[in-house]
Order: structure tokens, then sequence, then C-alpha cells
């Protein structure tokens, strides 16, 4: 399944198995680290999936100086294009802080 076929899935009121979304989430934040790689940022989509992306300081353990995280339609949404980081922040939709947390250079993916 797409990320597009899964949020549809979503927007006609369907109930995805946690399985199908992880699956979708985690393919959508390997292809971040492969535009964005370095360990600079965590993207954290709970309870799915966590990555480390972008270039910049090297985190290696505890709370990494940059974080965004956010639920597994909000990311689709910013993966696909159908919603706009700064949208979604302003709406509280994305939590991000720290240095290089801003991913609108990188999204729709």
């Amino acid at each position: 399944m797409t990320p597009a076929e899964l949020l549809a899935a979503w927007d006609a009121g369907e109930a995805p198995e946690r399985t199908v979304v992880r699956s979708v989430v985690k393919a959508s934040l390997a292809e971040l680290v492969e535009k964005a790689p370095g360990r600079a940022v965590e993207v954290r989509i709970p309870p799915h999936a966590a990555v480390q992306a972008v270039e910049g300081g090297t985190h290696r353990r505890g709370t990494p100086p940059a974080v965004v995280e956010c639920d597994a339609r909000t990311w689709l949404e910013l993966a696909t294009g159908r919603l706009g980081w700064a949208d979604a922040v302003a709406d509280g939709r994305v939590r991000a802080s720290g240095e290089r947390s801003d991913l609108s250079h990188l999204l729709p993916l």
C-alpha cells in the first residue's frame, strides 16, 4: 500500500491494520533518510518508527538535540504534500524542537 492509498482509506473511514500503517510509515521514513542522510534530527512517528536523518551534529544517546514528532496520518500527509509543514506546526500536529528540526525543505518526499 502506498501513502496515498493509506490516506484514501482513512478518508473513506476505513481502519487499516496496524501492521500496514507501520509498513507504510517505515517506508516513507526510509525515503526521508535516503533524501537527507545524517543523525542531526530524530523523526518519531510513535508507535510505528523513529529514524535519525539530516546532516549535522551526530547524536549517539539520550535525547537528541533536534526532534520531530507526529502521528502517522500527519506524517503521511506531510510526506505526500497533502499538508504543509508550516500549517502542521502551527496546528500543533507536528512537534518540532531544536536546530535543524524544520523539515519543510525536504517535504513532500
